[in-house]
């Protein structure tokens, strides 16, 4: 990955509190080139489908000013052992960035029993970023329904709102 890419994707990813891992959004921490994200427990976010340790995932980061797609990486995933010095470090950053936890004071000892701690190391080039960035919309196409939003204006209508108009 060339440092212009590298750096791009530590920018983005430290500036947007929020991110979407194999697309489910996700609060993270950035720290010294890398993502962390906590997953499971009763109370935290779930893990996404396919993040398991040595696993590859997509992450797409927003755009702090516009809200939109700004750069799409692949990350090697990898689960942190409770304890370590690397899982210590992360739960530190980790825990400034955790809105309403109820359980402030504890919430590592919460975090070492029930939660992964992932660690997702960026990849290769971005798939997607700023110069490179597919022509579609990425929506999702809307099902289909019998439900409309418009029909043709009723023909005496005009009439109708004339005569309103007239007697005022």
């Amino acid at each position: 990955m060339t440092s212009e890419y590298a750096a791009l994707i530590e920018e983005a990813t430290k500036k947007s509190g929020l991110v979407w891992v194999n697309g489910l959004g996700m609060w993270h921490a950035w720290i010294d080139g890398a993502m962390y994200v906590l997953c499971g427990g009763p109370v935290e976010q779930p893990a996404p489908a396919g993040l398991t340790d040595g696993a590859t995932a997509s992450v797409t980061v927003r755009s702090k000013d516009k809200g939109g797609r700004l750069v799409s990486w692949q990350g090697r995933a990898e689960v942190l052992a409770p304890g370590s010095q690397d899982w210590s470090a992360a739960v530190a950053e980790l825990r400034t960035k955790r809105l309403n936890s109820a359980d402030a004071d504890t919430v590592a000892d919460r975090w070492a029993e029930q939660c992964t701690l992932f660690r997702l190391t960026p990849q290769g080039d971005p798939a997607e970023h700023p110069g490179a960035m597919p022509d579609g919309s990425g929506a999702a196409v809307p099902p289909v329904t019998p439900a409309t939003t418009r029909q043709p204006m009723p023909a005496g209508l005009p009439r109708l709102l004339a005569r309103r108009k007239a007697r005022r």
